[in-house]
């Protein structure tokens, strides 16, 4: 069976990434991983998108005393009554994330051995924990973060510069929590859910390099300002590295990934009466050639049943880019949409959301948007060309003119690019 009338298949997709969403709510997967209560003091600290929930389940859950300091995006915060909210900016830094970064590494100096430091680490953490590497400013970092979101560059490369001119990544924060024993838990937003990845690694000893990342910036023709390369050029920006003994009570537990997410999705749609297919949880590549080839997967399946049959839901994660040319706003998840739409040629039987699980696609508080048999139709009937579109990367210009945009608000949590693809019987 398919879905009812009541149940149509844009219901049944915005259902699916709903549950998604639902899956990796912190209240739900954080309080299993809770370490035993310390001898001495519990200090809760940490930063990102779902940093906030993270706090209020820990405080929710937590038998003894504690206190702390997390910091989250604007808009992201949630009410805590012993561990402080403070709000920066994300995804390019400002001063509220440099001053949060400063006063997180103050919280965990002079800790001793019987002392231990919850780390809570979600996705955004890497432009929320913003303290410079000495010699390096905060504009320093913001030209970087910004030559960087627009190049193409995927997030661990991203990362890599970041953790390069960071005096919290790589590994820092836990280096400055020493010797006081160190529990981070991750909520994953990266593909491939390396630890190093998620946040920068604050906590995670790293094996890269300056000259990795120095390597990256030539890569895309980044220039950066001369502070920047001169961090790189001299090795000050090396980060903690593996066997580091200020790490050895370091450990880490995965609570949320985007793998979870969508088995949880997949189980709506499965009780709704459809076969679905994972595609896998890692995607990568530029949005709008992900777009392309997954569509190229459900023409397959609608017009030959191969290599799955129809009716089925297809559901993929990971993280894909935009090398923003165009006009246009970027919003990778609007990107690979559109161009799907334009592969897909409005066929009556496909059907398609794509969002990000925290809510903002790229830099717009917008999360991703539906597309159906009729949007290129309705798209051309408004005057949009939706080839001109995705050429000037305006994929949410495309998609708010029709009403499709998806908008969920702050979601609290973070596990990456959702999209699922529904292919309905003949």
């Amino acid at each position: 069976m398919t879905s009812s009338p009541a149940d149509s298949p844009r219901a049944l997709l915005r259902r699916l990434f709903d549950a998604a969403v639902n899956a990796a709510q912190p209240n739900h997967c954080l309080p299993p991983h809770l370490p035993e209560p310390p001898k001495g003091r519990l200090v809760v600290i940490g930063a990102g998108k779902a940093s906030a929930a993270m706090a209020r389940a820990v405080e929710s859950h937590w038998p003894g005393p504690l206190s702390g300091l997390v910091v989250t995006r604007y808009g992201y915060a949630v009410p805590c009554d012993r561990i402080e909210i403070v709000e920066a900016a994300h995804p390019v830094p400002d001063a509220a994330g440099l001053d949060a970064a400063r006063r997180v590494m103050e919280t965990v100096r002079g800790l001793t051995a019987d002392d231990t430091v919850l780390c809570l680490m979600s996705g955004g953490g890497s432009a929320l924990l913003a303290l410079p590497l000495d010699g390096v400013t905060l504009e320093d970092k913001q030209a970087v973060s910004r030559a960087l979101l627009r190049s193409g560059a995927t997030i661990s490369e991203i990362n890599c510069v970041r953790r390069h001119l960071s005096a919290v990544k790589g590994g820092r924060l836990a280096a400055a929590c020493h010797p006081a024993r160190v529990v981070t838990l991750l909520i994953s937003d990266v593909p491939g859910d390396h630890p190093g990845d998620i946040a920068s690694g604050p906590t995670v000893a790293d094996a890269t390099t300056c000259a990795d990342a120095l390597a990256i910036l030539d890569r895309f023709a980044i220039d950066g300002p001369p502070r920047v390369r001169a961090a790189l050029v001299s090795g000050r920006g090396e980060s903690v590295k593996p066997g580091d003994p200020r790490l050895a009570r370091s450990e880490t537990r995965m609570i949320a990934t985007p793998a979870m997410a969508l088995d949880a999705a997949a189980a709506v749609a499965r009780a709704a009466g459809y076969p679905v297919h994972i595609l896998g949880d890692a995607i990568e590549g530029e949005a709008k050639d992900v777009g392309t080839t997954l569509a190229g997967i459900a023409l397959q399946v609608a017009k030959r049943d191969q290599p799955f049959a129809a009716p089925c839901v297809l559901l993929s994660g990971g993280e894909t880019t935009v090398t923003v040319r165009g006009q246009g706003r970027g919003g990778r998840n609007v990107e690979f949409l559109l161009a799907f739409g334009v592969a897909v040629d409005g066929h009556p039987r496909i059907h398609a959301l794509a969002a990000d699980t925290d809510g903002v696609d790229g830099v717009e508080e917008i999360a991703g948007a539906s597309l159906g048999p009729d949007s290129l139709r309705r798209g051309w009937a408004l005057g949009l060309n939706p080839k001109d579109r995705l050429a000037d990367n305006d994929g949410h210009g495309y998609f708010g003119a029709l009403g499709d945009s998806l908008v969920t608000g702050p979601t609290l949590t973070n596990v990456n690019d959702f999209r699922a693809i529904l292919i309905d019987r003949p």
